[in-house]
């Protein structure tokens, strides 16, 4: 007990009870389709009915049969029933032909919940737990009868087997209240035995599997995705990935046996109660035809009806459990949907000004879960229209300035300031705003070149900007020789014409985006890394021209690209271990001069134009 009121606590998932997640669904259906709620009301009224409708009418058939009584009440009732069914059948016809409604509601939730994932906090996809979090909402809404869809077509199901149900319960008890009793008890035994699987399999042996799922995805996109298929034919990679998916793929395999063994026990069981519960209904009907003159066609009333009553009487129950079950499942989509975002209002906008000036106030920062900070006591101040050089070997403490100062994570102490003020004042999408950030990492989306470089929509594109850019940017070549010029699609996912571009194009690319954005401060992490420091360092230069004095932040673990900025941060081990111009920190002889020294070796021994482009420095 202690350790699931422990998971009900935890922040990542959450217990809203049967109650509380049908409510949470109908409201749901009224937000994106109410047509569904009538739906659910047409099925549930009229199938009790057509269910009962041909046993009534055999029981009235045979009565007027072994009655002898006149052979028009026979036709009058046969037509009546013929009418009834006729409207049954429509009714159900009309709400079997609006199957795709649940689809569209489950569609909107899924929607919704994409929104929600882009939504969160930058420093919230690095964290294992939310991730977990997430693939377990992926899966309420990725399947038909599962999760959210599931439980609007138990709502729907669930509301027939309840009116049949309470019909069947008027029918038996008129035949005997014991019986009627009996059965109720059987069905229930049947429903706590698959209550009790259900519980355990979700618990024991899907919830564990959120990360297998993360995994299986991993592996699959790695087999297929364009950007390792050099390497894993290059390297005679296929027999190794292989054998890591036979790995992980073995842990789902044990997960499915192990599901398969507990149903199947479980279906057993539940086979032999309904035995029994069959057997005690025609036993008793049997007796009662011989001890209490039962008639014929009473006996196959009370026959066809208690065969109904049981079969919607278990399911019903079985609907109690998968609705326990759906419940279970709705609760991991609404604890990712109820996840805390760190601003709950929105904070103010940033003000328009002619300069920006950042300044760190002894920052620290650790990442979730860390034993050691990966900055330690940043004192820092940008000045507006400053060049700065942020320069450290890897793992120095570079990209998590850079990241401290987009605001994509808080600092764990200490502040940053904008202007004088804290900038988590500000609200978070009217900071991003004014930077225009090219990160390492440069990935193309299957839009329009063109909305690779807007990135907006694109009717809301400048195409002569976008061109422009393109062509500060160096790729005005590349771009005339495009099928569709900047509207060409990129990327072969949705459309098949769609084209990728090389390393040094996507780098390109990426810089346009910047100059298009025209943000007032420029960020440039490391996005040049796969070019040598000279080449690195010309790039620089010359979008510095293109950047017309905004302020600008350069972050490279070369030195080539500090010779044109105004100061230079040297991080290691988290810490701003020297601070000032260039030429100051060479003739300071310290860490700065050493790395620097280093770096220089290696082009004068290769003599030429790198040679004398360093001894220049």
């Amino acid at each position: 007990m202690k350790k699931k009121e422990k998971k009900k606590d935890t922040k990542f998932h959450k217990t809203y009870g049967l109650a509380s997640n049908l409510s949470y669904i109908v409201k749901e259906m009224w937000k994106y389709d109410k047509i569904t709620l009538v739906v659910v009301g047409f099925y549930g009224f009229f199938t009790p009915i057509a269910s009962y409708l041909w046993t009534f009418m055999s029981k009235f058939v045979i009565d007027i049969v072994t009655r002898k009584d006149d052979i028009k009440k026979l036709i009058g009732i046969i037509f009546i029933t013929f009418i009834i069914q006729l409207v049954c059948t429509l009714c159900q016809s009309w709400s079997w032909g609006q199957w795709w409604r649940p689809i569209s509601v489950r569609l909107s939730m899924l929607i919704q919940k994409n929104i929600k994932f882009m939504k969160l906090p930058y420093e919230y996809l690095e964290d294992k737990d939310t991730m977990d979090c997430y693939e377990k909402a992926v899966r309420t809404t990725d399947e038909n009868e599962k999760g959210v869809e599931g439980m609007i077509h138990l709502l729907e199901n669930g509301a027939a087997d309840i009116f049949t149900v309470i019909v069947g319960l008027f029918i038996i008890g008129t035949l005997s209240a014991p019986i009627m009793l009996g059965m109720a008890v059987l069905a229930f035994i049947s429903f706590l035995i698959k209550d009790h699987t259900n519980r355990v399999v979700k618990e024991r042996i899907w919830d564990p599997l959120a990360t297998w799922w993360r995994k299986d995805e991993y592996l699959s996109r790695t087999f297929s995705d364009f950007a390792y298929a050099k390497d894993i034919r290059m390297y005679s990679l296929k027999d190794y990935l292989i054998g890591r998916y036979k790995e992980v793929s073995q842990e789902r395999l044990d997960a499915a046996k192990e599901d398969e063994f507990r149903w199947w026990v479980s279906g057993n069981l539940d086979g032999v109660i309904r035995a029994v519960a069959l057997i005690g209904v025609y036993a008793w009907l049997l007796y009662s035809v011989i001890n209490k003159n039962l008639t014929v066609g009473n006996f196959t009333l009370y026959l066809g009806s208690a065969t109904t009553f049981f079969m919607f009487l278990g399911r019903l129950f079985d609907r109690v459990s998968e609705a326990l079950e759906l419940s279970r499942e709705v609760d991991d989509f609404r604890s990712f949907m109820d996840l805390d975002e760190e601003e709950k209002e929105k904070g103010k906008s940033v003000p328009r000004c002619d300069s920006y000036e950042f300044t760190f106030e002894d920052v620290w920062f650790k990442y979730p879960k860390a034993e050691s900070y990966a900055l330690k006591g940043l004192n820092l101040t940008v000045k507006a229209g400053e060049k700065l050089a942020v320069v450290g070997l890897n793992g120095a403490g570079k990209s998590t300035f850079i990241k401290l100062l987009l605001k994509l994570y808080v600092p764990t102490k200490g502040r940053i300031l904008l202007n004088g003020v804290d900038i988590s004042d500000y609200d978070r999408d009217e900071y991003y705003k004014i930077f225009s950030p090219v990160f390492q990492d440069v990935w193309m989306f299957a839009f329009p070149l063109k909305a690779n470089v807007s990135m907006l929509p694109v009717d809301d594109t400048d195409d002569e900007l976008a061109k422009k850019c393109l062509a500060d940017a160096g790729m005005a070549e590349s771009v005339d020789k495009l099928p569709d010029g900047v509207n060409t699609e990129v990327l072969k996912v949705i459309y098949d014409e769609g084209v990728d571009f090389s390393g040094g194009e996507k780098q390109k690319i990426a810089l346009a985006k910047a100059l298009y954005k025209n943000g007032p401060v420029v960020v440039l992490d490391e996005p040049t890394a796969a070019l040598d420091a000279l080449a690195e360092a010309k790039l620089y230069e010359d979008f510095d021209k293109l950047v017309n004095g905004r302020t600008s932040i350069y972050i490279s673990h070369r030195l080539s690209s500090t010779r044109f900025c105004d100061h230079v941060a040297m991080f290691k081990d988290g810490e701003m271990v020297e601070y000032g111009t260039h030429d100051s920190l060479l003739e300071a002889g310290g860490v700065y001069s050493e790395m620097f020294n280093v770096q220089a070796k290696y082009y004068l021994e290769g003599g030429g134009e790198n040679a004398e482009e360093y001894e220049a420095c």
